[in-house]
């Protein structure tokens, strides 16, 4: 059970003797996106979505459910505004969708209500003192872009870059705080974006996950830029949010030890170091293996396409944050002599494999495990990746159903823990936002699984909230910690 902890102001920063250590302007948030809980999926205006399609058109979600109502979140703002206050939040991230704002996909026509929902969100946030920190994209684009193609389609960086823009113009007076894409390694490599039936498993599986990164990094670097030199006087910071799932070798091995490195790089690197090294480019190591084995498949050039030396200058320390989603941690080893590397596709290219200790306690979705430790070391690695770059921590949660949800809390309660032993360490935590606010749709696993402090009953047309015991723990977690730090 939680334990009263005891601060002591040093140098401005909180310090709790032999339990937590936050700085006083730390941010404790909560996170949602737009499809995940707005519903409304066809109402004033909005488009479809490319995940609307999926939902709708075929059999990649468990329970065979959709977005359409989902916590209905568009109809019962207010209701999300009463358990953000309720929770004691300082901040709140959610997303804003692409398809209510610019039904078409393109800037030439934007949606009156679109606009209209999201400016009623945004003030009711801020007349509550609750700060919003809001993705531009959390994977739900128009169908009609995906039709063009999606995301290895170029000229998404023309269309994100106008999106990005109607954002700024119209909620940036008063939103200070904004990233650019959620999760990219997700949405690049995941096959149920609703691509072509007619793409063939290397186009998918070989290129496309490298077209489509080459095409966010530069969306991302055009709408920075945007930012800064058409919005600067809104004065607001502007980063993206990769996922970094945590993986130690599985032994002690030069193999496993490079092949965990290597892990890293094709998941987290080929998205983060462009951004946030000197290089403004892909990784090293994943230019000259996917070269490498290119050249072995019989490819005419690589397929991780180039940046030209403009890319480079335009991307290179365009996120004044970085956004970290951690859930759990893995343990890596290499799978090099156990895959064909004559068959072209990224996991053949990263060539590992994953496993788990199975003392590990487990949730109730296949891949996530309470490890905290992994998020210190996650954080670590991250400091020194990025010369200690300020880190929003804007994902972190737990599967499980039950109301009075005890691993939840136990889980949570070691994260923070982990967050605070490497903000005493030196690393550049600004904030942490706990996944998610709400059950939610899940993605392909629909409403099979939970990840909401609030539980929402989705058998209920009223879909009504209520408070988990996790809810309960962080409420009271941060309460304490800011009426500690007065």
């Amino acid at each position: 059970m939680w334990a009263k902890i005891i601060f002591v102001s040093i140098f401005g920063i909180s310090q709790v003797l032999g339990a937590y250590v936050f700085p006083k302007d730390f941010i404790f948030g909560a996170a949602t996106a737009s499809f995940q809980i707005e519903g409304a999926w066809n109402e004033s205006g909005k488009s479809e979505s490319c995940w609307d399609h999926i939902a709708h058109y075929t059999n990649e979600i468990d329970d065979h459910s959709n977005g359409d109502v989902a916590c209905d979140s568009y109809h019962k703002l207010d209701e999300d505004i009463k358990v953000l206050k309720e929770l004691g939040v300082d901040s709140y991230r959610f997303s804003i969708s692409w398809p209510r704002i610019l039904p078409e996909g393109f800037s030439n026509k934007v949606n009156p209500d679109g606009i209209r929902y999201y400016n009623e969100l945004i003030d009711k946030l801020l007349a509550n003192d609750i700060t919003p920190l809001v993705t531009i994209y959390h994977w739900d684009h128009p169908q009609s872009l995906q039709l063009l193609g999606g995301w290895t389609n170029p000229r998404m960086v023309e269309y994100f870059a106008d999106y990005a823009r109607v954002a700024f113009e119209h909620f940036g007076d008063r939103v200070k705080q904004w990233a650019t894409f959620n999760e990219p390694q997700q949405f690049c490599r995941e096959k149920i974006w609703g691509e072509a039936p007619s793409l063939g498993s290397v186009a998918l599986d070989a290129v496309a996950p490298y077209l489509c990164a080459h095409t966010l990094i530069r969306a991302h670097a055009k709408a920075y830029h945007i930012y800064k030199n058409e919005f600067a006087n809104q004065k607001g910071k502007l980063g993206i949010v990769l996922n970094l799932p945590w993986t130690e070798p599985l032994t002690n091995t030069t193999k496993d030890i490079v092949a965990t490195n290597r892990d890293l790089e094709f998941q987290f690197g080929i998205y983060a170091h462009p951004i946030f090294t000197k290089d403004g480019d892909f990784p090293k190591l994943v230019k000259e293996r996917v070269a490498n084995l290119s050249k072995l498949q019989s490819f005419k050039k690589s397929r991780l396409p180039e940046f030209t030396e403009e890319d480079v200058k335009e991307i290179r320390g365009t996120a004044d944050f970085l956004g970290i989603n951690h859930y759990s941690t893995s343990l890596t080893s290499d799978a090099s002599d156990e895959i064909d590397l004559f068959t072209p596709s990224i996991n053949n290219d990263r060539a590992v494999k994953s496993t788990i200790d199975p003392s590990w306690p487990a949730s109730e979705i296949f891949w996530l495990y309470d490890v905290p430790w992994g998020l210190y070391k996650a954080l670590m690695y991250v400091k020194n990746y990025t010369n200690n770059h300020p880190v929003y921590i804007t994902e972190n949660g737990f599967c499980e159903e039950a109301i009075d949800d005890q691993g939840r809390v136990h889980y949570y309660q070691g994260y923070l823990q982990s967050l605070s032993d490497a903000i005493s360490d030196g690393a550049n935590i600004v904030a942490y936002y706990a996944w998610s606010l709400l059950d939610n749709f899940e993605w392909h696993r629909g409403y099979t699984k939970r990840f909401g402090l609030y539980h929402v009953n989705f058998t209920d047309p009223s879909r009504p909230r209520t408070a988990r015991s996790s809810a309960k723990w962080l409420k009271n977690f941060i309460h304490d910690v800011k009426s500690n730090n007065l």
